[in-house]
């Protein structure tokens, strides 16, 4: 069935790639076919998509809206990577703010919440990823830091699972295993992660990422974790730590945190970022600022 594409969404996507004029970023009629013929196997040109007028633009919007969802998100990641890569050779600057921000978004929106094994026993999900209350988990972040240490440890983890659920990754509370405590657990890709989540006045330093490694190692060999340390991590920490050997823990810090919702990134999107460049990379922590080129501040 089509894509659940709106009126204010394709506004969005006009300014996102450009697409006043008729025109769709710098490509002509011939390399705006041989881009959707090479990069996405799709004959752009056929006349199912002229249905109103055959300019570029006007083709996309008809496309876009016709396509089932799969197939226009699978456009707009390769429209946006085709936009970064041009603008990057090109020294271009940046046209509008928050632009991956925006898009995030709206592919967040246009997918929904993903299906999930056992979703059924878990509370009801919000509706379709409208617009989360960034602003407002913002607000909450920042009144957190005025809380005594002990009230403050246990309302951090109430926050995250509130801003995992807004973005659909199922959240489990903490719960206590033999001998260990476990803060939390999400869903992230149809993958289960554990959850550290920590608000200490000092940075976090090597023993307590081995020690949170440990209780994903007495799992199965699958096991990950993301470890939150709002005050950070000791770079002395997370050296020992990837010398530790392979390990399957992905770190965040309160700057994470705070530059993601204050630039209104998709929380889902950042911790799928910070996973891929780990894997990659085997980078503990990655910061938003350097996942996300287009951040704000």
């Amino acid at each position: 069935m089509p894509s659940s594409i709106r009126t204010v969404d394709m506004q969005i996507i006009d300014k996102v790639f450009q697409m006043d004029g008729g025109y769709v970023l710098d490509f002509s009629d011939r390399t705006m076919t041989q881009f959707f013929a090479e990069e996405l196997n799709i004959d752009i040109d056929h006349p199912q998509y002229r249905d109103d007028g055959s300019s570029k633009a006007k083709r996309l919007r008809c496309f876009l809206r016709k396509e089932d969802t799969d197939t226009t998100v699978r456009t707009l990641n390769a429209l946006w990577e085709y936009r970064e890569t041009r603008r990057a050779l090109s020294g271009q600057d940046e046209w509008l703010p928050n632009a991956h921000a925006q898009l995030l978004n709206l592919l967040n929106r246009l997918q929904g919440k993903p299906s999930q094994p056992f979703a059924s026993q878990a509370p009801p999900p919000p509706p379709a990823f409208e617009k989360p209350n960034y602003a407002g988990f913002l607000g909450e972040l920042i009144a957190l830091s005025k809380l005594a240490p002990q009230a403050r440890g246990y309302s951090f983890e109430g926050f995250l699972r509130r801003l995992f659920s807004a973005f659909g990754l199922l959240p489990r509370g903490g719960f206590r295993t033999t001998g260990e405590q476990i803060d939390g657990s999400f869903v992230l890709g149809g993958e289960t992660y554990l959850l550290e989540a920590k608000w200490h006045n000092e940075q976090t330093p090597a023993a307590d990422l081995h020690i949170f490694q440990g209780k994903l190692n007495a799992r199965v060999t699958w096991a990950r974790g993301l470890f939150v340390s709002y005050s950070g991590f000791t770079d002395d920490g997370l050296t020992a730590y990837r010398r530790g050997g392979p390990g399957s823990v992905v770190c965040m810090d309160g700057l994470d945190l705070s530059d993601a919702l204050r630039d209104e990134i998709p929380f889902n999107h950042v911790l799928e970022q910070k996973v891929r460049r780990s894997v990659e990379t085997g980078e503990v922590l990655a910061g938003v600022r350097d996942l996300f080129p287009n951040f704000k501040g």
